[in-house]
């Protein structure tokens, strides 16, 4: 038995653990949009080679891509953004689509749900960890400028309710969870207009279908009242975080963001990932855009 035990003292030595080394917090990374270059309106600054190679050169860490800017989609153009991003030394971070679930119509739901479908394999072929997703909205509006106007609420269609709409929402994205998850690219559900316009919305539909493939994309601008308490409500299941500025005035409205405090309100909740810059205001992007780099850096290191 003292031979066995000298054993045993001798093994607990040589397993002891070393000493805790105190983790080092790291700087939240800086991507941009490619939406913030061309904001459908700068007819010059749409090629998304072209936003890759310039926001390399304006020092941003990582590039966010529209799919409504991307003019070709085919295996040599996507290849050829791939390349351009890893010439420069930054990262593909986030791929921004659109979709609308709100319809009764099967047909239409179904639509939308292939084109995210779509969406992911597009992801996933440029190796893109993350995309963001909307509920859509009912469409009552009279177009985007008229939903703007009404700072982003609008009736459910007639005869329908926002409860028809949550169920229906929820089944478009269970039935995209097996292509995200196929394509390794997390859905990030944004607070963007329809059943997202609150947090409760998007929490609600998260938490419905329960996948880790269905998180959440937090917009720091779409929230019109109150931000900072809605923010932090989404900020525990946050997953990418789309930062939006408006030097010149916004091109809908302008919200006067105190970035220091909402990077506090993530820090809290040991936010790491990026954060990604969407320019939406009107002074040209070129001389706007640096400086939303510098006050996101600013906060954000």
């Amino acid at each position: 038995m003292a031979v066995g035990t000298a054993i045993l003292s001798t093994h607990a030595e040589e397993v002891k653990p070393s000493p805790i080394i105190k983790p080092v917090r790291m700087r939240n990374r800086i991507a941009i949009s490619t939406y913030s270059f061309w904001q459908f309106r700068h007819k010059e600054l749409r090629d998304v080679g072209k936003c890759i190679d310039m926001a390399a050169e304006m020092g941003f860490d990582a590039v966010e891509i529209l799919h409504r800017q991307m003019e070709k989609e085919d295996v040599a153009a996507l290849r050829d953004m791939k390349r351009r991003a890893f010439l420069n030394g930054i990262s593909l971070s986030g791929f921004s689509t659109h979709q609308g679930f709100l319809s009764p119509d099967a047909a239409v739901r179904q639509k939308n749900i292939d084109h995210t479908i779509h969406c992911l394999e597009l992801a996933g072929s440029l190796g893109i960890p993350t995309m963001r997703v909307n509920t859509g909205t009912w469409g009552t509006s009279k177009n985007f400028d008229d939903l703007m106007k009404n700072r982003g609420i609008e009736p459910p269609k007639e005869g329908f309710t926002d409860e028809d709409g949550f169920k229906w929402v929820i089944d478009s994205f269970e039935k995209c969870l097996a292509a995200a998850e196929k394509n390794g690219v997390i859905m990030g559900l944004e607070n963007h207009w329809g059943l997202g316009r609150t947090p409760e919305g998007v929490l609600r539909v998260v938490k419905a279908v329960k996948s880790p493939w269905l998180q959440v994309t937090l917009d720091t601008g779409n929230f019109l009242e109150d931000p900072y308490a809605k923010l932090e409500l989404m900020a525990p299941q946050t997953i990418y975080v789309q930062a939006k500025t408006y030097f010149g005035g916004g091109l809908w409205y302008t919200l006067d963001l105190d970035y220091p405090r909402i990077a506090a309100i993530l820090r809290r909740h040991n936010y790491r990932g990026y954060i990604a810059l969407e320019f939406e205001g009107k002074e040209d992007p070129l001389t706007a855009i640096p400086k939303s780099l510098d006050l996101l850096r600013k906060s954000f290191s």
